[in-house]
């Protein structure tokens, strides 16, 4: 399936990304390199610039005239370039239920999401400030999520999975997530995602961890 960025890569605009990956541009350089009007690639640039694709990168001086404004790809817009985050996850998934078996490949992710919520946690903080931080932090991993507070809890639900890539074939992965949650809010957390067609997170948020 042709993902947003292969379509968009095929347009002036994609292409434009492309240039300024590579190294920083100005406009002239960017309209003649893309075969248009030095007009039509400010105006490109300036709607990638809102977009938070594009920023400045200081100036260049040539011999004569007026410097001309260099702009190169966002440190955010890299993140959207293809990447083999989940190739390669899978294929590390795999090599440990190979090696150490499913409980254990299990234990050991469920450690890497206690590890990566180390930094969120706090002492102190009540369980509904928690379930939001935890929801926050799954949103900054990609996740769109929602708080809805239901009976004996709270219950964090997903409209994506940010590692459908390697949950849809390795169940086990889904116990990061949940180790995650559990350990930003310090409560018992049951994960009760769906992997099947388009994976969604859901966590539901029972009570306190004895």
């Amino acid at each position: 399936m042709t993902n947003w960025f292969d379509t968009m890569a095929s347009g002036t605009r994609g292409r434009l990304l492309t240039l300024v990956r590579r190294s920083a541009r100005t406009i002239n350089e960017l309209a003649r390199e893309l075969g248009i009007s030095d007009n039509a690639a400010r105006t490109h640039v300036a709607a990638l610039q809102r977009d938070g694709m594009i920023e400045g990168a200081g100036v260049l001086r040539g011999t004569g005239g007026k410097p001309a404004q260099l702009y190169r790809l966002t440190a955010g817009a890299e993140e959207l370039f293809p990447k083999a985050y989940t190739l390669v996850l899978g294929k590390v998934v795999r090599v440990l239920e190979e090696r150490e078996g499913r409980e254990r490949a299990e234990q050991l992710l469920r450690e890497v999401g206690v590890r990566l919520a180390a930094e969120h946690r706090a002492d102190g903080r009540d369980v509904a400030s928690g379930v939001e931080a935890a929801a926050t932090v799954l949103r900054s991993l990609g996740g769109d999520v929602e708080v809805e507070r239901c009976e004996g809890g709270w219950r964090l639900r997903g409209y994506g999975c940010p590692l459908s890539g390697v949950t849809r074939d390795h169940a086990v992965v889904c116990g990061l997530a949940e180790a995650l949650v559990e350990e930003i809010v310090g409560c018992l957390v049951r994960e009760c995602c769906q992997r099947n067609g388009r994976p969604r997170c859901v966590f539901e948020i029972t009570g306190p961890v004895d």
